[in-house]
């Protein structure tokens, strides 16, 4: 064991060599105890992740790769003090150079430490380093820190620990530094310093192609989770940052096309004849997508609409679709009604979900439109559309509306009243997402009661929140699946069982006949896996029941954007609207159909089981999934292979466009409308 003398004594061995380099001498100290973290981390995870490294065979790439990465991110982090050095590493500024470097050396070699020890976590719930998710939950202390209290505290312990412990090393590493002295003129400063910064700007680049390094530029596997590997969390996270100020253009990270080919793709190409949309010409133009929808049920009053939104219930809970017996009540229910058997999310996040279900949006690399500045008013939802036909909107949750950024986003699209957690007087639980899924469908139940007894018909999105880490729900209630209470099989039994007493009180309502509803996953839970996109995890239940919807198996590959307009036709509602969705209850029993999935940065075009996975800045994957297996197979591109990658590029393509131009959106309302649905509201 190294002695504290002997330790004190080494350290000044390196700083006698270091001084050699005068001013930059703590800067380069900076990069060799980064270096010495970065490296040490990066080994500890391809240790503990070693099972699906080793089946990559590319172990040693990884780690000169990643040094590679460090490297990019240790440059990043001179380049603020490097900037400074010819103004303060003079004789007049030398005192404040030296304070100024040794604070910003342990301050940068802490976060590196303080980011690396929050990768095993963030890896274990959401398999791949901190990224864009990593900021954006740092908008929502009180939810976030108490599910971080009450599911990780061992972790947050230890690493605030470590990272306390790692602050006090570097200060002991650099305090040599602030008795040194200047040596040299001022003029050999001036000489050395633009071949320094030169080195610095070459080694952030990393690369002579014409862009500079990114992460895409690492990802030499199929699986993203070792991908991710190869970086380091401080420069995934920085990345992610970066990539948010270019949120309208995201998709182009796949290519570009002429917008008369995208749409020709995407509105006139293949499964539009079969789906029923009719192109609408309007005296307004600008709205490409705009359709009007003929129901294939038209009704003479048309249905109340309840969509019930499930917390990460994947199909990997729903014993019929090959995952665990952990949903008996789902099991029951679908005997009841329309069962899609392959019904895929489009994303791996809640917003995402709301995005496909409520407004019919394809999914982006960018954040959901929930989140997006340019979609908080006038952008297109189900809400919108049936509030201009005289229904009741409302939003029904147990947590904190403004979480995800929700209520914002729902008032500001058509949603006339919501309820959230701070309207339950008297819940029968609360946990840190807010209150149970029993207390939602009371609720929820008392609600749809009293619209059905005023007589005007209603819109009710219902989004239930058990099912989450920390894993919470009231004792008493279910025989556990799991010993240990707060787990994701429970609280999906939990769930299931709230789902399942829910529907008894709604089937003995006076309500049920006059209403179609929908249960359907939001996402699946902790979606990974060692394929480019792990298509299985995002295979979700879903099922539309109630009125007079009989039952029926719905083999067809389809998509949760698919869902509103055929909800819209089950309803008897006939309306324009933007989706380019599909009326699954126009397509053929043996349609092979088609859906589309965002996994962080790739995206999956998927019709019937051929799959062909656009990346960033790389030439299309194609591939074939099965559904039996549930595994994605790597293959050789198709006779078609083009032909595909073009339509799923179009498809990728177009919601951007649509963001971007503001062209997702119903047709204006006369003047006289809008004074007839603001009495109505």
């Amino acid at each position: 064991m190294i002695q504290p003398d002997s330790s004190l004594r080494l350290i000044d061995r390196w700083w006698s060599t270091l001084n050699r380099l005068g001013p930059y001498a703590p800067l380069a100290m900076m990069v060799l105890a980064g270096l010495a973290v970065l490296t040490a981390s990066r080994l500890g995870l391809m240790l503990w992740q070693w099972e699906r490294v080793a089946a990559t065979g590319i172990a040693g790439t990884m780690l000169l790769q990643g040094l590679r990465v460090d490297l990019i991110q240790l440059g990043l982090l001179v380049l603020p003090a490097l900037l400074l050095a010819p103004l303060l590493a003079t004789a007049p500024g030398w005192r404040l150079w030296r304070r100024l470097t040794w604070l910003w050396a342990v301050a940068g070699v802490t976060v590196l430490v303080f980011m690396e020890l929050a990768t095993p976590a963030f890896i274990g719930e959401y398999d791949t380093r901190p990224n864009r998710l990593f900021v954006e939950y740092l908008r929502y202390p009180q939810e976030v820190l108490s599910m971080v209290w009450l599911g990780f505290r061992a972790h947050l312990l230890a690493g605030l620990a470590a990272t306390a412990l790692a602050a006090w090393a570097m200060l002991r590493l650099m305090r040599p530094w602030l008795a040194v002295e200047r040596r040299g003129r001022h003029w050999q400063l001036w000489l050395s310093w633009p071949f320094v910064f030169l080195l610095a700007a070459i080694t952030i680049r990393s690369t002579t192609d014409h862009r500079p390094a990114n992460p895409a530029l690492f990802a030499l596997t199929t699986d993203p989770m070792v991908n991710s590997l190869i970086l380091n969390s401080t420069w995934s996270v920085a990345h992610a940052i970066y990539n948010l100020k270019h949120e309208s253009g995201s998709s182009e990270i796949y290519g570009k096309m002429p917008v008369e080919e995208m749409l020709a793709l995407t509105l006139g190409g293949r499964g539009q004849a079969d789906a029923g949309l009719r192109p609408v010409t309007l005296p307004e133009a600008g709205l490409p997508t705009l359709t009007r929808l003929e129901p294939t049920r038209p009704r003479v009053r048309p249905l109340n609409l309840v969509i019930v939104l499930e917390e990460s219930l994947g199909a990997t809970f729903a014993a019929s679709l090959g995952g665990l017996p952990v949903t008996p009540e789902l099991e029951k229910l679908k005997e009841q009604g329309w069962w899609f058997e392959q019904m895929y999310a489009t994303g791996t996040r809640s917003v995402r979900g709301i995005e496909a279900v409520v407004t019919g949006f394809l999914p982006t690399p960018a954040q959901s439109v929930v989140k997006l500045s340019l979609s908080q008013t006038g952008f297109f939802s189900l809400a919108e559309l049936l509030a201009r036909q005289g229904y009741h909107t409302e939003f029904i949750y147990g947590g904190e509306s403004h979480f995800d950024n929700m209520r914002s986003f729902f008032k500001g699209n058509g949603f006339q009243r919501i309820v959230d957690q701070n309207d339950y007087p008297a819940p029968v639980f609360k946990g840190s997402w807010g209150v149970s899924d029993e207390d939602l469908f009371a609720r929820t139940h008392e609600e749809l009661s009293r619209h059905h007894a005023a007589g005007k018909p209603f819109f009710t999105l219902v989004f239930t929140s058990s099912n989450h880490s920390p894993f919470e729900f009231p004792d008493g209630r279910i025989a556990l699946h799991d010993a240990d209470k707060a787990t994701e099989n429970n609280a999906v039994k939990y769930a299931d069982y709230a789902l399942g007493r829910f529907f008894e009180q709604a089937r003995a309502s006076d309500y049920w006949q006059d209403t179609v509803f929908l249960v359907v996953a939001d996402h699946d839970i902790r979606v990974r896996g060692d394929s480019l996109v792990p298509v299985e995890r995002f295979h979700i239940p879903a099922l539309i029941l109630g009125g007079d919807i009989e039952p029926r198996r719905i083999r067809t590959v389809a998509s949760q954007v698919d869902l509103p307009v055929t909800l819209l036709s089950l309803m008897g509602i006939a309306a324009e609207h933007p989706m380019i969705g599909r009326d699954l209850t126009r397509a053929a029993a043996d349609e092979p159909g088609r859906a589309m999935m965002q996994y962080e940065q790739n995206y999956a075009w998927m019709e019937g089981e051929r799959v062909v996975v656009l990346r960033p800045d790389q030439a299309p994957a194609h591939g074939r999934y099965d559904p039996q297996r549930k595994r994605l197979e790597n293959g050789a591109a198709p006779d078609d292979g083009d032909e595909l990658a073009r339509r799923a590029l179009a498809h990728a393509l177009l919601p951007a466009w649509l963001y971007r131009e503001q062209r997702y959106r119903l047709p204006e309302t006369t003047a006289a409308a809008r004074l007839a649905q603001a009495a109505n509201d």
